[in-house]
């Protein structure tokens, strides 16, 4: 189908007009044509991605560049696609004929997971379509090769999403902050262990306890291994390591463990977290927090680690309970910054990706910006964070964070 045969392109070219200066300082109109935007998955983000680009045209028009259009979406579930109100017209259950359909300007990946969405993201970049994603799982493990594709083919790369949900902080690292030296970005990343550990404190209760109750109310997974055993927190980490310090940390080289009084690694993540360690700290002004950190060393080794610390109750960090998300970047010569708000959930998520959406029509290229290429893992070495620790009564080590 040519793009004019689209019912929604033909609204958007009548819709948006931008003026342009015309003779005798009267304005002329011009049709721009607009951005076709094709989305892989259509679930708890999708489908808040698909809503905005249903509504009226001009809310996602930028004034200096193409309107963005909705033209396709592929989802596994055709007929229940339809009946959460999604047009019939525009779904597929084929993904790869959406990427490679030429009534597609720009691909959203929301599918999550490696595969298909590696081998769909990549071929998407490697014929120079531009690729919005908000998979930290695929950015965080092929970084490295979604980039060199991105580079070769001149298709611009975006994932400010798949950091922090709606919490702007990527671009901030890679523009605003882009004249100073970082050294050392860290946060509070994943809302399911900072809502468990927030109730451990309030309620005095045992961890299973407490998972248990986060799944029954929606805000852990069946399945709570990647948020509970840190590995979410630690795709983050890899993620904003990359516009803080230049370089692609292999996730598996971020520690996620714990130390303990014997010197052996605890357990993974908040795992090990007990209702007697949270109480014991808490005797001292302090709390437990999951805090993901990567920092420069005085030798230029990296030290990075997503570990349950122990953080003052008074502390910002300390104060960021629940579901909220934190992340500091301390800089020369800035000093520090901070971001905090919604890290997760469908509508926060979404205003990343429609963020994304609306930088590539404005063309604004990639999420690192003029950042200097780095198409592999790093050379850097990565090493465990060092520093003081407090013992608890589990016989767990926990890092000492201000």
């Amino acid at each position: 189908m040519r793009p004019d045969a689209n019912p929604a392109v033909r609204l958007v070219r009548a819709a948006v007009q931008p003026r342009l200066p015309g003779r005798a300082g009267r304005p002329a109109l011009v049709n721009v044509a607009p951005l076709r935007v094709g989305v892989l998955g259509a679930g708890t983000v999708g489908r808040e991605v698909i809503r905005a680009l249903l509504e009226p045209p001009l809310r996602l028009a930028p004034f200096d560049g193409a309107p963005l259009v909705l033209t396709g979406v592929a989802v596994r579930d055709v007929p229940r696609a339809v009946a959460a109100g999604i047009p019939e017209a525009l779904l597929t259950d084929a993904p790869a004929h959406l990427v490679a359909s030429p009534e597609v300007d720009v691909l959203v990946e929301l599918m999550g997971g490696a595969e298909p969405a590696r081998t769909l993201v990549r071929a998407a970049l490697a014929n120079g379509r531009p690729v919005v994603t908000a998979n930290k799982h695929l950015v965080a493990h092929h970084g490295p090769e979604l980039e060199q594709a991105s580079r070769a083919s001149g298709a611009p790369f975006r994932f400010e999403a798949a950091v922090g949900g709606g919490i702007p902080v990527l671009g901030p690292l890679a523009l605003d902050l882009a004249a100073n030296r970082i050294a050392r970005v860290r946060g509070i990343v994943n809302g399911t262990t900072n809502f468990i550990l927030t109730a451990m404190a309030r309620e005095g209760r045992e961890y299973e306890s407490v998972l248990a109750d986060a799944q029954a109310r929606g805000y852990a997974e069946a399945d709570p291994t990647a948020d509970v055993e840190g590995l979410d927190a630690v795709n983050k980490l890899v993620i904003l390591a990359r516009l803080a310090f230049g370089a692609w940390i292999a996730p598996g080289a971020i520690d996620n463990r714990p130390g303990t009084v014997t010197g052996s690694a605890g357990r993974p993540g908040i795992t090990g977290v007990t209702a007697d360690d949270v109480a014991a700290l808490a005797a001292e002004g302090r709390i437990v927090r999951l805090v993901a950190t990567a920092r420069l060393a005085e030798d230029g080794a990296l030290e990075a680690s997503v570990v349950p610390s122990a953080v003052p109750s008074d502390s910002p960090f300390g104060r960021c309970d629940g579901v909220l998300n934190r992340i500091e970047v301390d800089a020369a010569p800035v000093g520090r910054v901070a971001f905090e708000g919604p890290g997760a959930g469908g509508p926060a998520t979404a205003s990343a990706v429609l963020g994304d959406l609306v930088a590539i029509a404005r063309g604004l290229g990639s999420t690192w910006a003029g950042l200097p290429p780095a198409t592999g893992w790093t050379g850097i070495p990565v090493r465990p964070l060092a520093g003081e620790c407090v013992a608890a009564p589990s016989g767990a080590c926990y890092p000492v964070s201000d």
